[in-house]
């Protein structure tokens, strides 16, 4: 957990992952959300309706993690993405991490929503994705939807919404990033393993700690 905040810096990583993710395919046009946690009781999520590729500083709704959450940001701020109870939720439930990644990748997204089992096939997959939690379709903006995945956040790091996307945490942004990265590259692995007629490998589960 990180004690001495930035908002700019942690703003401005953001707003770099943003860029990249789109660039890579993680996320199409208007879709997903990023969040940072800026302050022991507040964090900043990307308003509604940005793309991720042309956020900037002005961006980002602050809201607080109280319980009495309502959605509003800070000092009149913009209006946060429909998807703002992903993150309040999750933040709730982890004290310790310091950022939300909410993204569509498409092949992890396909594989959870047909049912099959993403596999950590490599060092880098095991160490920093670790177990993936797998969540039922619930509309976007819900309390059901915020309230499964943040309970299935408590036991993983990254968490598939089957049919919608994916929520990925850590305590840093760069972390969750890697994490992100690695959670679609482990679907896409196990995409081309199933081509191959390989239902079954793995990597050994004492081969890594994860991240």
């Amino acid at each position: 957990m990180q004690n001495a905040r930035d908002p700019e810096k942690l703003v401005q990583e953001l707003i770099d992952v943003g860029r990249d993710a789109v660039e890579r395919g993680l996320v199409l046009a208007s879709a997903g959300n990023l969040s940072v946690r800026i302050s022991d009781t507040e964090f900043a999520v990307s308003a509604s309706g940005t793309w991720l590729d042309r956020l900037t500083h002005d961006d980002f709704a602050v809201l607080t993690t109280a319980d009495d959450e309502t959605g509003a940001a800070r000092d009149g701020g913009p209006k946060p993405s429909s998807e703002w109870k992903l993150h309040h939720r999750a933040y709730r439930a982890r004290p310790d991490i310091e950022c939300v990644l909410h993204l569509h990748p498409r092949t992890a997204v396909v594989l959870a929503s047909l049912g099959r089992e993403i596999r950590l096939l490599t060092l880098d997959h095991a160490y920093y994705v670790g177990p993936i939690g797998v969540t039922p379709f619930f509309h976007n903006g819900t309390e059901e939807l915020a309230d499964t995945a943040a309970e299935a956040l408590r036991d993983h790091n990254a968490v598939i919404m089957r049919h919608h996307g994916c929520s990925v945490v850590a305590d840093t942004v760069e972390m969750a990033y890697r994490r992100a990265l690695n959670l679609e590259d482990a679907a896409q692995a196990t995409a081309l393993a199933l081509q191959l007629g390989d239902t079954e490998t793995t990597f050994p589960e004492d081969g890594a700690v994860h991240a």
